[in-house]
């Protein structure tokens, strides 16, 4: 019998409904036995299943469904770009949280287009992957937003403009959170731009995540560029 966190074995019993659910993809076991002993540690997250390989972490993302994959980019059989490609095919609202030792602006670009929400590298402090884990699960993007500006004005560029655009299903006021959110803005600085309540702007999110069928405000950021529903020019500040 497997232990309960072995390759590819799963923890799905007692798994808490209010918990962030994790699953662990590195092929470097020590990597992974360290970051689930930090997140067995916080009592809002679970880690429910490990991987070795990049078709491990897509075959087990499928069955267990968690909230978060924490993804590094240079494994075995797939590479976490192709892996996070899949992963987001089948579970968009699946957020995955990249965490490897490499940063070049290839890397970033092509994860982020593939529909990564977050990019850490493995030189963090402890708290900060614990801090972008809940980041992520809550539909933030863990970037610096510069950075996020630069990288979706790349993909935009390279992405065909719609000769007329769809008719979006966003209400006015989701519209308006999302182009606070283009600019980097996060949620209190969002309530306070539209003298509303942080918790009515996670309650927008919530409900433009749900609409666009995305997992992350990055996503729903490239999805409304993509189709014409807000502009480059909607994401300078």
């Amino acid at each position: 019998m497997k232990p309960e966190h072995a390759i590819g074995g799963l923890s799905m019993k007692g798994v808490t409904k209010d918990k962030i659910t994790v699953l662990l993809a590195d092929d470097h076991a020590i990597v992974r036995e360290g970051t689930r002993e930090l997140l067995e540690r916080e009592p809002d997250m679970q880690v429910i299943a490990e991987a070795q390989d990049g078709e491990e972490a897509a075959r087990l993302a499928l069955l267990t469904k968690p909230r978060v994959v924490v993804m590094d980019i240079s494994m075995p059989k797939l590479n976490g770009i192709e892996a996070t490609r899949k992963i987001k095919q089948h579970l968009p609202q699946t957020s995955i949280l990249v965490f490897t030792a490499y940063d070049e602006d290839p890397y970033v670009f092509a994860l982020l287009q593939a529909g990564a929400a977050g990019y850490l590298l493995k030189t963090v402090r402890s708290s900060e992957i614990v801090h972008a884990i809940r980041a992520v699960a809550a539909g933030e993007s863990v970037l610096h937003p510069q950075v996020a500006t630069k990288l979706i004005n790349k993909i935009v560029e390279k992405t065909p403009k719609p000769e007329e655009p769809s008719p979006s299903p966003l209400s006015g006021r989701e519209l308006q959170v999302l182009k606070l959110a283009a600019q980097g803005l996060g949620n209190k600085e969002i309530a306070s731009a539209l003298f509303i309540s942080p918790r009515t702007v996670q309650v927008h999110l919530a409900n433009i995540f749900s609409k666009l069928d995305v997992g992350s405000r990055t996503e729903a950021v490239l999805c409304a560029l993509k189709s014409g529903w807000i502009s480059l020019d909607d994401t300078i500040s």
